[in-house]
């Protein structure tokens, strides 16, 4: 028994199934069941809702969410050897796991879904950032998720809650923070992984807002963040002179001065500085 629940030791799974974490899957396994279950718990609640799990591998982090009382979990793998350690966990919470073998980037999660929905998942490496995006950028908002609880690597995860002024702060940070609550509720160490990577690992907790923080077109204000911090080193009246031919009347009329840089400038001046050249065009 592992400790949460009656089915094997992940260990013992990993070996029963032949199961090595591939790099080109971007794969790295928890195997503490208790610490997962802790992973769990930072989504809150998750009694009452249905949570999509993006790259469940051997089931580390599906058994905690099942265990902390998830009413139904949707797994995506891509990996077809982790499906049948998955159709056993499957078997042991009768009704509240599906098994979808696709690529996440791939589906429609919310027709698969019923409200509340929560996204909770150690995401692959190689796809977590665009996935995030993704969620962030649905169109229309609120989105078909509450909540997002996530694990990056540390320094994705210093990105997204980063505050002006700090290197880490950059396009990530604006859109996490223009429509969320982002917060980092959990660190861990390599050693908490099978095989262990070379950098740290963060989970982030993301809330999703009624609305944006600040009024914004999405496509002007991430079109002005794009060109703002792909020349970050430059002055906005460089990195911004394709975007108006007056661009410096447009910064200082949004109260920014022409000489500053990206990092200088907080969201809430991206947003007007967005809305700004949406008039200007």
């Amino acid at each position: 028994m592992s400790g949460i629940d009656d089915l094997p030791p992940l260990r013992q799974v990993i070996a029963d199934h032949g199961l090595s974490a591939r790099k080109s899957l971007g794969q790295n396994f928890l195997l503490d069941l208790n610490l997962t279950a802790k992973i769990a718990r930072q989504a809150g609640d998750l009694s009452g809702a249905d949570v999509l799990e993006v790259g469940p591998g051997p089931g580390g982090l599906t058994r905690g969410l099942l265990a902390e009382g998830a009413r139904r979990v949707l797994a995506v793998e891509k990996d077809t050897r982790c499906l049948a350690p998955l159709s056993q966990i499957a078997e042991a919470y009768p009704g509240r796991l599906e098994v979808m073998n696709a690529d996440a980037l791939k589906i429609d999660p919310a027709a698969h879904l019923t409200p509340p929905i929560k996204i909770v998942s150690n995401l692959p490496y190689n796809v977590g950032t665009e996935l995030l995006t993704r969620w962030l950028d649905p169109g229309d908002w609120p989105p078909f998720w509450s909540s997002l609880t996530l694990m990056f690597q540390k320094e994705v995860a210093q990105r997204i809650v980063a505050a002006p002024g700090s290197k880490a702060y950059g396009r990530l940070a604006i859109l996490c923070q223009w429509r969320t609550d982002a917060r980092i509720v959990m660190e861990l160490p390599p050693e908490a992984f099978t095989p262990p990577p070379k950098v740290r690992s963060s989970v982030v907790h993301l809330t999703a807002l009624p609305q944006p923080r600040f009024p914004a077109d999405p496509k002007g204000l991430f079109r002005v963040t794009q060109a703002a911090f792909g020349q970050r080193r430059k002055m906005l009246r460089a990195s911004l002179k394709g975007l108006a031919p007056d661009i410096e009347d447009r910064l200082t009329a949004a109260g920014i001065k022409p000489t500053q840089r990206a990092e200088e400038l907080s969201l809430e001046q991206f947003c007007a500085l967005s809305r700004e050249i949406a008039r200007a065009d």
